[in-house]
């Protein structure tokens, strides 16, 4: 049997890339710059599609090649390229008042992390040979991390668009909680998932817009003057 062929080299595969994800994820939450931010988000999102591919190969389950084409080439590239144009257009290179600073983010993440992890331990079997029908459920621990420090990004950030990339962040977990955990959605669901991802990322790009044009500052607490 070829090495290429062999679930435990997938399984290697799987594990590295799924590992690389979460660094790029806690760079992420370690970064202020908007535009370094959307580049570290279309690796990720690259990354996830090689996780799909790779474990599309491995089960020959065609939806998921899909699912892989539609990750790298809307989340990857087209994603990533709207919201530079969007920060170009709006003018703001950085978050400069984080409400909780770099320092203690990133310890939180780390502990989100440990918590990822704790929560996946019930899912995991030990007793499991290695097969292609396992591959990917190790990756299940990041993918509950992803979620987690895409939570805690949303609330911890006071600029709109870092929101916006946030719940895409938040997104990218649930997609590979469903890659390893079912090898994906039914198709069908797949792609309504991503249409409605790009409506969002339409409209909440609108929204940072018409927020930085009225107050011009995309800090979301100023929206408390509308009050009254």
């Amino acid at each position: 049997m070829h090495f290429y062929q062999d679930p435990q080299f997938g399984n290697r595969m799987l594990t590295l890339m799924a590992a690389f994800v979460l660094v790029l994820q806690i760079a992420m939450v370690g970064q202020r710059w908007l535009i370094t931010n959307i580049r570290i988000f279309a690796a990720q999102s690259f990354l996830l599609a090689g996780i799909a591919n790779t474990i599309a190969y491995f089960n020959h389950a065609p939806h998921l090649y899909i699912a892989a084409f539609l990750t790298l080439a809307l989340k990857a590239v087209l994603l990533p390229f709207l919201l530079e144009r969007m920060v170009k257009k709006i003018d703001i290179g950085q978050e400069i008042a984080p409400l909780i600073n770099v320092p203690l983010s990133l310890l939180i993440s780390g502990g989100l992390t440990t918590v990822g992890y704790v929560v996946a331990q019930s899912f995991h079997r030990p007793a499991e040979a290695a097969s292609p029908a396992s591959l990917g459920h190790n990756t299940l621990a990041v993918a509950i991390s992803l979620f987690l420090i895409g939570f805690y990004m949303m609330i911890s950030r006071r600029k709109a668009f870092m929101q916006v990339l946030a719940l895409l962040c938040l997104e990218n977990g649930l997609f590979l909680a469903a890659i390893s955990l079912t090898y994906g959605m039914p198709l069908i669901v797949e792609l309504g998932v991503f249409f409605d991802l790009l409506v969002a990322v339409m409209v909440l790009g609108i929204l940072v817009y018409r927020i930085q044009e009225t107050f011009d500052s995309m800090d979301v607490s100023r929206l408390s003057r509308l009050r009254g």
